[in-house]
């Protein structure tokens, strides 16, 4: 998935990113504050080294529970400082107090009337350090941000859903053809959400290849080269954000709402500028809405009945509390910023370095 196009222009900043607990750390954002009362302990833990998995199987042995008592609002990464909170039963609390691991701290605990479920989780706050970077790289970086921070970014899946050779949708494409059996009910259902992952990441960038052509050449051209009716392109020209958006398109409220087809493209054009609503890509696969028109002919390259539910995703996303910090005599650019759950600060990184 390295050919993904991007937005910005620039050309390539050679600096150095590594993912480690010193140079990427993770803060988690809850849905919701939690109410001090009820059956549940809550607590916040800071792990390293460790993906959020790994961290709840030590706990789980020991207060002696099964891993699945636990209750998580997503999974971290293994190579970072991360900071979340997790469920347990209360009846584990005196037995915590003991607890003691060289990369699990607990920071503090407090109540909640229910167990914390996948996706309860507002986003995430990163810090990321770069390395090895220049005046001229900070530069860059502050114009790659700044044009980050006014237009947001493309909400591609980062390289971590597609497993350490980065080839996991292979298998899940195999598995939906039937060239390929997988007995283990949640190795199968990964390689299929891989595979509806690279499908969304085709597509993302198919779109993002036609609004760039849309800016750089005459309506006519456009016309011939991509086979679309003049008035549209004319009318996809005359929009400011970078993503053009189509006939036919599905659009969301930002950043959650209701999702619906385009009225009208013009008006809808200005709100996504606005930040109010964003196009969605496809999650191929079955009870989910198509887009139409236009919009479709390009969505349905990219359909597949994959055997796991459909659904949509935001094609976009903006990244808010952005802020930078030039460590001129380390060579070091330290980056904060905060993403809506679901989205990859690895692709924020990507999309600013290239």
């Amino acid at each position: 998935m390295n050919n993904l196009q991007r937005y910005l222009s620039h050309s390539k900043i050679d600096v150095v990113f590594k993912q480690t607990k010193d140079d990427f750390v993770v803060t988690e954002e809850p849905l919701y504050e939690f109410s001090g009362e009820g059956e549940h302990l809550i607590l916040k833990i800071r792990k390293k080294d460790l993906a959020t998995w790994d961290a709840l199987e030590i706990i789980a042995k020991f207060v002696g529970c099964k891993s699945r008592d636990i209750g998580y609002a997503g999974l971290k990464d293994k190579n970072a400082m991360t900071i979340q909170c997790i469920s347990i039963n209360k009846k584990y609390e005196e037995k915590l107090k003991s607890f003691n691991h060289a990369n699990i701290k607990i920071l503090n605990t407090t109540y909640h009337n229910n167990k914390i479920k996948v996706g309860h989780l507002k986003g995430n706050k990163f810090f990321i350090r770069l390395k090895r970077v220049n005046l001229i790289d900070c530069r860059k970086i502050e114009e790659a941000l700044g044009k980050i921070v006014t237009y947001g970014m493309p909400n591609y899946f980062g390289f971590q859903r597609f497993g350490i050779e980065g080839d996991n949708y292979k298998k899940g494409k195999a598995i939906i053809e039937g060239t390929l059996k997988e007995k283990r009910r949640n190795l199968k259902q990964m390689y299929i959400n891989s595979y509806q992952s690279y499908l969304f990441n085709s597509w993302l960038s198919k779109r993002i290849e036609i609004s760039k052509l849309v800016d750089a050449f005459e309506p006519k051209e456009i016309c011939e080269r991509l086979n679309l009716p003049l008035d549209v392109v004319k009318r996809m020209k005359k929009q400011k954000h970078p993503l053009k958006i189509m006939t036919g398109d599905l659009l969301s409220h930002y950043p959650f709402g209701k999702i619906f087809t385009i009225d009208d493209l013009e008006t809808e054009s200005d709100k996504f500028f606005d930040r109010d609503r964003v196009p969605t890509g496809l999650l191929a696969g079955t009870r989910v809405k198509n887009s139409e028109g236009l919009a479709y002919e390009i969505e349905k390259e990219f359909e597949e009945q994959t055997g796991e539910d459909g659904a949509r995703r935001f094609a976009w996303i903006f990244p808010t509390e952005v802020e930078s910090n030039y460590k001129e005599e380390k060579n070091w650019m330290e980056l904060q910023f905060f993403l809506p759950k679901g989205s990859y600060a690895t692709e924020l990184i990507a999309e600013i370095i290239h």
